[in-house]
């Protein structure tokens, strides 16, 4: 493994022009439902309305001139496809999107209003339709999450949330390839090793659970989930060692209890999340992570791109 603490540092130092330290939210109003101590880091707040501006930042100016003169490519489910398109209008090059056809329409918008090209294709092709395109055009790829530099990128949020709150018991990162956790983890640990750190992903897509317990990356059944932004199915295997020297343990969180969370985060925390981030609150609703009255508790809130219908669906969810 080649990622280090140092490569985060370098990353936080490189984005810093591009990016905003997002805030570390004290929300008092939650812990009584959630029965410990509650902080959210807002990376809702992040430009894009993301965490996936660090990763593709890093990734994008790391890049050799002749690789940004040939452009860059990138296969997503809408977020980091929103960081890419606007990472390379502010660096004047090209940038190619490739989306699943399920992709939200509120993400899919916001990306043609970069400038970028979309193509689309179905969700389990939208990868290698993405090096197709690389190698037809000549252009780079830029990862959503297996990926090292990406990696580091996202770990420095990791870094902010230890700098926020030193004190930190607990945080909770929602999961889906990796690249979140495995760069958050890595930075947190380096700097506070007793901190534990806890994956959340959707209970229909249990790639990281079913893969630690193989020891090896495995590929899980796709099925449908409201945590659209969640939705690969195996985990990267650039992430996994990583994610499983880093991580504490991951919950398996059901659909109820998404829009729970991201009911909850509404409307007693007044933070209008995406269900994806929901989820890492879903996890200690539903008794997946075990936290304490005294305990202080990071809730990574990793998107805020949510559209109507989404906020419709949660008029039939009790807390």
């Amino acid at each position: 493994m080649g990622l280090t603490i140092n490569d985060i540092l370098a990353a936080k130092e490189r984005i810093s022009g591009y990016t905003v330290c997002t805030p570390l939210l004290r929300l008092t109003n939650l812990d009584k439902y959630l029965g410990c101590e509650v902080f959210a880091k807002a990376e809702c707040m992040q430009i894009t309305g993301s965490f996936k501006l660090r990763g593709a930042m890093n990734k994008i100016l790391s890049l050799t001139e002749e690789e940004l003169k040939h452009g860059i490519v990138a296969a997503s489910s809408g977020n980091h496809g929103k960081a890419v398109a606007y990472a390379a209008k502010k660096m004047g090059i090209k940038a190619t999107i490739v989306l699943p056809y399920t992709v939200a329409k509120i993400k899919e918008d916001t990306i043609r209003s970069y400038g970028a090209e979309i193509i689309k294709c179905d969700v389990n092709e939208r990868f290698e339709a993405a090096e197709k395109l690389c190698r037809e055009r000549n252009a780079t790829l830029v990862p959503p999450f297996n990926d090292e530099t990406v990696m580091a990128g996202q770990g420095t949020a990791g870094l902010e949330i230890m700098e926020q709150c030193p004190g930190l018991d607990t945080v909770i990162v929602p999961v889906s390839g990796g690249g979140l956790i495995g760069g958050v983890a890595s930075a947190i640990k380096a700097v506070s090793p007793q901190t534990k750190v806890f994956g959340a992903e959707p209970a229909s897509l249990p790639r990281y659970s079913a893969s630690l317990q193989a020891g090896k990356p495995v590929t899980v059944d796709r099925k449908a989930t409201i945590a659209d932004a969640l939705v690969t199915n195996i985990p990267g295997t650039v992430c996994f060692p990583y994610v499983a020297s880093n991580t504490d343990a991951f919950a398996d969180v059901d659909e109820e209890y998404i829009l729970k969370g991201m009911k909850l985060l509404l409307l007693e925390g007044k933070l209008l999340c995406e269900p994806s981030s929901g989820i890492s609150l879903g996890a200690v609703l539903q008794g997946l992570i075990p936290v304490k009255a005294t305990d202080k508790v990071c809730f990574f809130i990793s998107g805020g791109s949510v559209a109507f219908n989404q906020l419709e669906i949660l008029d039939n969810i009790t807390i």
